[in-house]
């Protein structure tokens, strides 16, 4: 069977969530049949292994400095040991080298920290944490840093956001080599979301809806994700995207089985969820973020979604105090 080679750059203190999420994820890929197989090597200094936290050290499968090409994907681990290895010339002149025989270049999380010392994101639009946005910017001017994207495509050159971004980098690799339909069954298998466009914000909700084919449809549907305080009426949509309302319809019902209008709206509710679990804005500074206008059109929409008033969701699916979650009593 053909192989896709990708190669995982660790070091000490790297994430274990960063290594974990895209070994995994790929993985699944080969489980449900990604051709070709995706073969999966962590390399790291001296093929030591790497200690991770203070319960778990993993075992490498390769000596970095042995490690040579070509390679489909050389993917650069983040983590708390990220600076010390940006630090380490061995550790970037290595990259560097593996970097001329990959197809594609990736970090996660602070790994962009490594790809920034060896002058691979020169140019380039790339992201990291929110929390090292501004570090990462003033200590590498040449690189223009966007703190809130998920994750971030610039040629061949892929960054991502903190840890669990992994997740939503590796699927859209996958979605890339593969198509979406396994990338569909991968994000399904790992209980995930996989409508998470790169281009979201880092802390937002999205919708679960399959990926659509047509990319006029998945430009609307990552403004809508992206924006749901504005104007969203199908007329605007259509407008924006340089087609007939009708037309906007037809390729809304056939991509996504459901009108713009109704999208529109789910999208609305799940991210005034995410509002309501994760922050203690009022329910009136909840429904304006989320396009719904009044407390009480966000009520509605909550009970026809999940059967419940937001007031209770929160109470129940709240990850903040209850003290904290605390507002208007809709």
């Amino acid at each position: 069977m053909s192989e896709r080679h990708f190669v995982i750059v660790g070091y000490d203190a790297a994430e274990l969530l960063d290594i974990a999420c895209v070994v995994s994820t790929l993985e699944c890929a080969n489980w449900y049949g990604a051709a070709p197989y995706y073969k999966v090597r962590l390399a790291t200094p001296g093929g030591r292994p790497i200690e991770c936290n203070p319960t778990v050290t993993l075992h490498a499968g390769e000596t970095l400095e042995r490690v040579t090409g070509p390679i489909d994907t050389l993917l650069v681990s983040g983590g708390i040991g990220s600076q010390d290895a940006a630090a380490n010339r061995l550790v970037l002149a290595h990259v560097r080298r593996l970097a001329r025989e990959s197809r594609r270049v990736g970090s996660v999380c602070t790994g962009t920290w490594i790809l920034a010392a060896a002058g691979l994101l020169d140019g380039r639009r790339a992201t990291t944490h929110w929390r090292w946005a501004d570090e990462l910017a003033a200590r590498h001017p040449e690189v223009h840093v966007d703190p809130d994207p998920i994750f971030v495509q610039d040629g061949n050159v892929y960054t991502s956001a903190g840890v669990t971004s992994a997740l939503d980098l590796t699927l859209a690799l996958i979605e890339e080599d593969n198509g979406a339909d396994l990338a569909r069954l991968v994000a399904r298998q790992q209980v995930t979301y996989l409508q998470r466009p790169g281009n979201q914000a880092q802390m937002s909700m999205f919708t679960a809806a399959p990926p659509p084919s047509n990319s006029l449809i998945k430009r609307v549907v990552d403004h809508i994700t992206g924006h749901p305080d504005a104007d969203l009426t199908a007329a605007t949509l259509a407008a924006d995207a340089g087609v007939s309302e009708r037309h906007l319809t037809r390729l809304f019902l056939k991509h996504l089985g459901q009108t713009p209008g109704k999208f529109v709206r789910l999208a609305r509710t799940e991210a005034a969820a995410h509002l309501l679990t994760s922050t203690s804005l009022p329910m009136a500074a909840v429904a304006a973020r989320c396009g719904f206008g009044t407390a009480e059109t966000l009520r509605q929409a909550f009970l026809d979604c999940y059967g419940v008033p937001p007031s209770h969701y929160r109470l129940t699916q709240s990850r903040t105090t209850p003290q904290a979650a605390t507002g208007s009593g809709t």
